[in-house]
């Protein structure tokens, strides 16, 4: 039996070092190129003076006012006459992109808009003025972008936060945001970003992934899916657990989409995410304490709310701190088929990540108590990691099977396997079911779904695509 115990544009790109289940097979990959600038130095030089001219002539109070489709409306009029006015090689060329880049400029974002509207962009990363940084399929590369100056950035920042009540200064140099459309922002400025702000912006996925495209993905395989949708269905307590960026959130959506529609869910989030799909959700967001440091809500207060809110399920998209332990008690106390996030980058760091969350919210506890409470709440964790090509799989779907004296103990049901042979003989890796058998089938007994326990003795499944 397998079981674990707990105990400049030319500056190259960079690609991702992420955790690897087994080091041996790292296979880095050609870093991209930098993306080109949008512009020729030139017709740069040419943008920003028109900008500046429209911004001296044009009532800065009256756009304001507009609907947003007006105003874009009567400065696109404005651009296209003054740029009319100038006479430039190449401009024909890239008359449109400039007199778009103004738009952005003024009612957006500057130059993170055509950023926000590339699909393939999954995260933007701006260290400074100069250098605005993207995710594309889970590699980084610099792109031509920039601000004109640490100013113009200081605009942008304020127009992020701004809206939303919010302010960032030397007194207080950090601050989360959400923008309108669920987009995820960390800014930091001077003098706690000393080399100049930055913004950390992670995209709100518009499309909804479906467990078929985590099967194309190579994220899963197919009895995988069908395993864990049988163990929400059968109300199975599950972690999922995984480092930055290796698609947590993606399968928490992923995975609530098995709940029945029939279930009322109140999902517990840190911004808000979960893009749930059933006409019974309650979502319930915290909220940081405000400038003089009251009217705090934390997730702590929240978890113990929804205990009073009829949950049929509680989510909640990342356990960080004191409510880990409010969550294990919601687990043991009727609430099964709960769903949560932590970081860790195994299922035996998942365990200890818990373990000290529960020391976080103030309880004198024994590590054995704290570990009992642990060991029958939680049945289930499966683990994300993003391999060096930026590719990310489910590398175990795994058991907390119970305690063996003071230790907790794991076992594991499906692998995956880094050094497993591919075509050609390259190392794609390969998933394979363990063949053993979990304690908590009297869950699918007790909510009428059928073990799927022919999924876990097939050895080997197909290779990720």
């Amino acid at each position: 039996m397998l079981r674990h115990r707990f105990g400049t544009h030319e500056e190259p790109a960079l690609s991702i070092p992420a955790a690897e289940p087994r080091p041996a097979v790292r296979q880095t990959a050609p870093a991209p190129e930098p993306e080109p600038p949008p512009f020729p130095p030139a017709l740069d030089f040419l943008q920003r003076r028109v900008h500046q001219q429209l911004i001296d002539e044009l009532d800065q109070q009256g756009l304001a006012a507009m609907a947003p489709e007006d105003a874009r409306r009567t400065l696109r009029e404005a651009a296209t006459t003054t740029l009319a006015q100038h006479r430039q090689p190449g401009l024909n060329d890239y008359r449109a992109a400039i007199i778009d880049a103004i738009i952005d400029d003024v009612l957006g974002l500057g130059p993170l808009e055509p950023l926000l509207r590339d699909d393939s962009v999954s995260e933007i990363m701006v260290n400074g003025p100069q250098q605005i940084w993207v995710e594309r399929k889970g590699r980084i590369m610099r792109t031509g972008y920039r601000f004109r100056d640490a100013e113009h950035l200081a605009r942008v920042i304020e127009r992020i936060v701004s809206p939303l009540g919010r302010h960032v200064d030397e007194a207080s140099p950090m601050v989360d945001a959400r923008l309108p459309d669920g987009s995820r922002v960390n800014v930091v400025v001077p003098p706690a970003a000393p080399h100049g702000a930055t913004i950390t912006l992670r995209k709100f996925a518009r499309q909804r992934l479906t467990p078929a495209d985590l099967v194309r993905f190579g994220t899963w395989t197919e009895p995988m899916h069908e395993f864990l949708e049988a163990c929400v269905a059968a109300e199975i307590n599950i972690i999922v657990s995984g480092g930055t960026g290796t698609g947590k959130t993606t399968l928490l959506n992923v995975l609530s989409s098995f709940i029945n529609e029939s279930e009322r869910i109140v999902t517990i989030e840190d911004p808000l995410e979960l893009q749930l799909q059933q006409p019974h959700v309650v979502s319930l967001e915290a909220r940081p304490p405000g400038i003089e440091g009251t009217h705090q809500i934390s997730q702590r207060d929240l978890v113990r709310n929804a205990l009073r809110m009829r949950p049929d399920r509680i989510i909640v998209g990342e356990v960080r701190g004191g409510e880990a332990f409010d969550m294990l008690q919601a687990m043991n106390t009727g609430h099964d088929g709960s769903i949560g996030t932590v970081h860790a980058n195994t299922p035996r760091d998942a365990i200890s990540r818990i373990e000290n969350m529960v020391l976080m919210a103030g309880f004198e506890l024994p590590d054995q108590a704290i570990r009992e409470q642990i060991a029958s709440a939680i049945q289930l964790i499966v683990q994300l990691s993003r391999l060096p090509d930026g590719s990310r799989r489910i590398t175990h779907i795994t058991e907390v099977a119970g305690m063996e004296g003071v230790m907790i103990t794991l076992q594991d049901l499906f692998t995956f396997d880094p050094q497993a042979p591919g075509e050609g003989g390259q190392s794609h890796g390969a998933f394979s079911a363990t063949g053993l058998m979990p304690h908590f089938t009297d869950h699918f007994e007790r909510n009428s779904v059928p073990f799927p326990g022919h999924l876990l003795r097939t050895p080997r499944w197909d290779r990720p695509a």
